[in-house]
């Protein structure tokens, strides 16, 4: 019999009832789960475990609810669930944590927190991505996109290269809107021309062409059908840089499962149902107006108005993988993020005011060597 591992729960402990733990058959540790696989492993034994789903149990993960219905809260009682959650007295961040652990750092900001007893209801994951990337390997991408940035400050080089800049693994909440879109659009059309005039330049009289708009006025329709706009569904990163990490390749969802989440932290969304709407059809109507520019045609475009109605409204909630570390230069903290899918890497940098000062100072340099040699001519 396999020798007990650390911190490995004792027999007939009893757990929280919202608490998913996965021991090991073999040494009772518990089972992480191994990005890349659909299987989770024992780190003391070795011992694999299938995560089995069929193909109708993935078809089931792209299933979605009518958002008419879920904003009147008339959501069907399996779409919801409590989760206990530990909210981030700094950057606001909502993240699950094992009952057992009673203080932590706050994976986005690295605050000292405490976790608290209460309990999260929210709408239920319909499904999650999992991690693909292995830490070690969003370490590498992390290292090399680091190691591109100019003016960076040494010290982030180091950091780059130390062990204190292992990533954080989390699922990070989205909200994933459909809707069939119909537009109706006023605006005008520029097509340009060229008239010739004469012109007067250093007593010498030449030809030249301006380019001139001829406006006409228009209106008309356009349609788009919407599928999985993706919304994040937390304020605890920077959505700019969030947003960068795109795209995702959502054929790859798989049924939402605890067992994708063991050895990861996923974090409980903080923008809720009808905001996360609202920044939807933010994002829809930016792409509907580049539609209408398009439709509108010419050399330049000119919208006055875009009327849009929504129809077949749905959404689902999505757990999508993000390995992440923060980094604190100056009294401020950056942040890295690695999409846990493809590799991609966007993130907030510090400057070197010292390798900025001494580019500007050679350029300085340089220009004045120049003058001074054009000048001895």
């Amino acid at each position: 019999m396999p020798p007990t591992p650390p911190n490995a729960p004792p027999p007939d402990t009893p757990q929280a009832a919202d608490t998913h733990r996965f021991p090991c058959e073999n040494c009772g540790a518990q089972l992480r789960y191994e990005p890349g696989q659909q299987r989770l492993t024992c780190q003391y034994c070795g011992h694999e475990q299938e995560i089995p789903f069929s193909d109708d149990q993935r078809n089931e993960a792209l299933t979605t609810y009518d958002l008419r219905e879920a904003l009147a809260n008339h959501l069907p009682p399996d779409a919801i669930e409590e989760t206990r959650v530990l909210s981030c007295s700094n950057c606001g961040a909502q993240v699950e944590f094992d009952p057992a652990q009673h203080a932590a750092q706050c994976p986005f900001c690295g605050t000292p927190v405490v976790t608290d007893t209460g309990t999260h209801r929210h709408i239920k994951p319909a499904a999650v991505l999992p991690f693909k990337l292995r830490q070690e390997e969003a370490q590498q991408a992390m290292r090399k996109w680091l190691g591109r940035l100019w003016f960076a400050p040494n010290k982030l080089k180091h950091y780059a290269r130390s062990d204190g800049s292992r990533l954080s693994g989390l699922y990070v909440p989205y909200w994933a809107f459909d809707a069939d879109t119909r537009s109706r659009y006023t605006g005008e059309r520029g097509d340009a021309y060229y008239e010739t005039r004469r012109v007067t330049r250093n007593g010498k009289t030449e030809t030249e062409q301006v380019r001139k708009i001829r406006w006409t006025r228009v209106k008309g329709r356009v349609a788009r059908d919407f599928t999985d706009v993706l919304i994040m569904a937390a304020q605890s990163l920077p959505r700019k840089y969030v947003r960068a990490l795109e795209p995702w390749m959502l054929g790859e969802l798989a049924p939402y499962n605890p067992q994708f989440l063991s050895g990861f932290r996923a974090e409980g969304y903080t923008v809720d149902l009808p905001e996360g709407h609202d920044l939807g059809v933010e994002r829809m109507n930016d792409v509907i107006k580049q539609d209408v520019r398009r439709d509108i045609g010419g050399d330049e475009q000119r919208v006055h108005s875009v009327d849009t109605e929504h129809d077949n409204e749905r959404f689902k909630h999505l757990l999508l993988p993000i390995w992440m570390a923060a980094y604190q230069y100056r009294g401020k903290t950056y942040r890295f993020v690695v999409n846990g899918q493809t590799g991609k890497v966007q993130g907030e940098r510090p400057w070197s005011a010292w390798k900025i000062a001494g580019a500007v100072a050679v350029v300085v340099i340089a220009a004045g060597i120049y003058f001074y040699v054009s000048q001895g001519r």
